[in-house]
């Protein structure tokens, strides 16, 4: 698949060759399309060639990715494909990239296969945090588990009202006559909360 450009600039007859190759695997039962080689050409002349790496899709799809980049921030899927020749001294960036060569129906693309991680920095991040959660959770049932509860035949009594003790020296006879004014009166030693008069 050739993208040419004509005269840009200093760049005499700019192409943009993209080698694509197709192979039928047999665990999916269906032919997938890759991505082989980039190269750029001008002046009639090959200047340098990029092998493409995680470039593919199945042959009904198209492969779409935000960005495909020789480029190391664009995690760099276009790898020179040697130290001698030119493509060291240049950097290849394509924005909004979406490529299909094959089963194409009516000139427009297939569902499109996106290069999207499925471990994104956003989701290794809700992971992390999942994770965090499930450790809280996990040690808050275990202090539930292990939580001592009060004992079950515990009844709850009021305490009882204080009184002071009698002296030792009235703590001798069960009853004495007190001596009053006309009434016969009798302490009952034996009980600390009352007297009673009679």
């Amino acid at each position: 698949l050739s993208l040419k450009f004509g005269d840009v600039g200093n760049l005499k007859g700019l192409v943009i060759r993209f080698l694509l190759t197709t192979n039928y695997y047999q665990l999916s039962v269906q032919n997938w399309f890759s991505l082989h080689r980039l190269q750029l050409l001008y002046n009639h002349s090959i200047q340098a060639t990029f092998n493409a790496t995680r470039i593919y899709a199945p042959a009904s799809y198209s492969y779409h990715c935000e960005h495909v980049s020789s480029l190391q921030r664009y995690d760099a899927l276009l790898i020179p494909s040697s130290a001698n020749d030119l493509s060291k001294l240049w950097e290849v960036t394509f924005i909004d990239f979406q490529i299909q060569g094959f089963n194409i129906q009516e000139g427009h693309f297939a569902y499109a296969k996106d290069c999207a991680s499925f471990f994104s920095p956003a989701i290794l991040m809700g992971l992390v945090m999942s994770l965090i959660l499930l450790l809280v959770l996990a040690y808050a049932l275990h202090m539930l588990i292990h939580l001592k509860s009060l004992d079950r035949h515990y009844e709850c009594k009021a305490s009882p009202a204080y009184f002071a003790q009698m002296k030792d020296s009235d703590m001798g006879d069960e009853k004495e006559p007190l001596r009053s004014s006309g009434n016969e009166s009798y302490e009952l030693r034996n009980q600390q909360f009352c007297k009673i008069y009679i």
